[in-house]
C-alpha cells in the first residue's frame, strides 16, 4: 500500500493526491496535524536519505528558526526540530515498494508508477 505523509492545506500534497486519485492509486494519507510522526518513522527515512532533504529549507517553519539555529543545523539538531515541527519536513512524503519519494513532481510520479 502506498503511503503519502503530509498536511491536509499543503498545496503539493493536494496535488499529489489529486494526481494519485486521478490515477486511480489506491493511497493511505497521513496528515502530521493529526498523527504525528514517530521518531521510529523518521528514523526509517535517515536510513533512506539525508536529513537535508528531508528537511524544508525553503518553507515558513525554516524561517521561523533563528540564524542561530539554522547555523547549529546538524543531523541530530534536525531530526529533533522535525520531531517537534513535523510542519518544517519537505512535503510529501511517499513510501512505495521500498522507496521514498521526496516532494511531487508529475514526471517522477509518471514514470513511478508506470514500469
Amino acid at each position: 500500500m502506498i503511503k503519502i505523509y503530509g498536511i491536509n492545506n499543503c498545496d503539493t500534497i493536494k496535488k499529489a493526491r489529486k494526481w494519485l486519485t486521478a490515477h486511480n492509486i489506491e493511497y493511505q494519507f497521513y496528515d502530521f496535524k493529526k498523527q504525528a510522526l514517530t521518531s521510529e518513522k523518521l528514523d526509517e527515512w535517515l536510513t533512506k536519505t539525508d536529513w537535508t532533504v528531508l528537511l524544508n529549507k525553503r518553507g515558513m517553519m525554516w524561517r521561523k528558526l533563528s540564524d542561530n539555529e539554522k547555523a547549529q543545523m546538524n543531523l541530530e539538531n534536525a531530526r529533533l526540530t522535525m520531531l517537534k515541527t513535523n510542519s518544517i519536513i519537505k512535503r510529501p512524503i511517499l513510501e512505495f515498494n521500498e522507496q521514498l519519494i521526496i516532494g511531487f513532481n508529475e514526471t517522477e510520479y509518471n514514470t513511478l508508477f508506470n514500469e
